[in-house]
């Protein structure tokens, strides 16, 4: 049985055309739904003209009708715009670099208010910044970056808004000067920072000087007061001490024989000088020798006569005279100057315990004892008799 051809071809033009059919089907159906992501809009016209903006979602389209003519971004977009040179109050050609920060709130007014935005964003933003830049001359362009950024956004602003655009920001990025002014500048600042320094060094020396000085003044101000009570208490114990040897010696009532013993122990005293051959002589020499003459008994019998008239063992001064002493009782000293010892003794043991370096004695050698004062001697009673009481060295005549 052999099969009819004409049916055959009838049946392949139907399987073509139900082909087709499910294509265009399908083709439509694609068409005519959307589906919009998050932060973008489309723009739809239908048959050429604006009908609606499609935000995020599923949408449908009525096929060969209405159709996409554009999507716009919802976000905020960053623009960096190549450096544009501009010239300065001063004459002087800086190339700055700015940063835009805009976001589309009109996504109809962006597509068919402008052609294309960031074009007019650029454009916009060069002819700002020279405007405002062209006012300033070079140090307040590096300084009032604030006061240009906000300038370029509020002109940017109000420019943009019938574009469906907000502008958020505007950033100089950086702003270079010519290579000869930038050396100009680097001069200048090394200039200034070494006159600060400058500064700042006097400055400190100047405080170290008074500073210093103060500390000198102070110093001198003190060794003063101290060579001056140093000198006070010398005087005033050498003034004491006079005049307790002088009441001793009239107290002991001491005899012209003892005297001329004491000078003539002074007299190879005074012999010792850097060569031996000559031998100064005092002038009271005569004096002396009469003394000594008397002492030994040899002289005129009526000389005796002279004697004072004042009582043996007597003093020509009175108690009150020599004054109350300035002087620690020897008793108090002698127990300060134990404690004091022992304090030391104490410290210097702790301080060797704690360091691991204390010293102990050598074998054979004792530890020194602290040296105690000696005691004063006890005051001449009136009428005692001390004789030879006389300090070695002081020459004192024969009453």
């Amino acid at each position: 049985m052999i099969d009819n051809p004409t049916v055959s071809a009838n049946q392949l033009i139907i399987y073509l055309v139900l082909g087709l059919v499910a294509l265009f089907v399908i083709i439509t159906l694609i068409r005519a739904v959307r589906i919009v992501p998050q932060a973008q809009a489309f723009i739809v016209e239908r048959l050429g003209r604006y009908s609606r903006t499609l935000h995020a979602g599923l949408h449908l389209l009525i096929p060969f009708v209405d159709r996409v003519r554009a999507g716009v971004d919802l976000r905020e977009q960053v623009v960096s715009f190549p450096p544009q040179p501009v010239i300065t109050s001063d004459n002087l050609v800086v190339s700055i670099d700015t940063v835009i920060y805009f976001q589309v709130t009109e996504p109809k007014s962006a597509v068919y208010e402008i052609a294309n935005y960031i074009q007019g964003i650029e454009q916009l933003t060069v002819t700002t910044l020279r405007n405002v830049v062209g006012s300033m001359d070079l140090e307040q362009t590096l300084t009032s970056r604030d006061q240009i950024n906000g300038q370029l956004r509020g002109v940017l602003d109000d420019a943009t808004g019938r574009w469906g655009v907000r502008v958020n920001r505007v950033e100089l990025k950086s702003i270079d000067p010519p290579q000869s002014i930038q050396g100009s500048m680097e001069q200048q600042m090394r200039a200034e920072r070494d006159r600060r320094a400058a500064i700042l060094t006097a400055e400190g020396v100047k405080q170290s000087q008074i500073l210093t000085a103060e500390g000198e003044k102070q110093a001198a101000i003190l060794r003063a007061e101290g060579s001056a009570q140093s000198a006070i208490l010398n005087a005033e114990g050498e003034a004491r001490a006079i005049l307790q040897v002088f009441d001793a010696i009239h107290r002991g009532d001491a005899d012209p024989k003892l005297l001329a013993y004491q000078y003539l122990q002074m007299l190879p005293e005074v012999a010792k000088t850097d060569s031996n051959k000559v031998w100064f002589i005092p002038t009271e020499f005569t004096a002396a020798l009469n003394s000594i003459s008397k002492g030994f008994g040899v002289g005129r019998a009526d000389e005796d006569e002279s004697s004072p008239a004042r009582p043996a063992g007597t003093s020509p001064l009175k108690v009150e005279d020599i004054g109350p002493t300035a002087l620690t009782d020897p008793a108090e000293a002698l127990a300060a100057a134990k404690r004091d010892s022992e304090a030391a003794a104490k410290d210097a043991t702790s301080a060797g315990t704690l360091s691991g370096r204390g010293r102990a004695p050598k074998a054979g050698q004792d530890a020194p004892a602290p040296a105690s004062p000696a005691p004063e001697p006890p005051m001449p009673q009136p009428g005692s008799e001390q004789p030879g009481s006389e300090q070695p060295g002081s020459e004192q005549p024969p009453a």
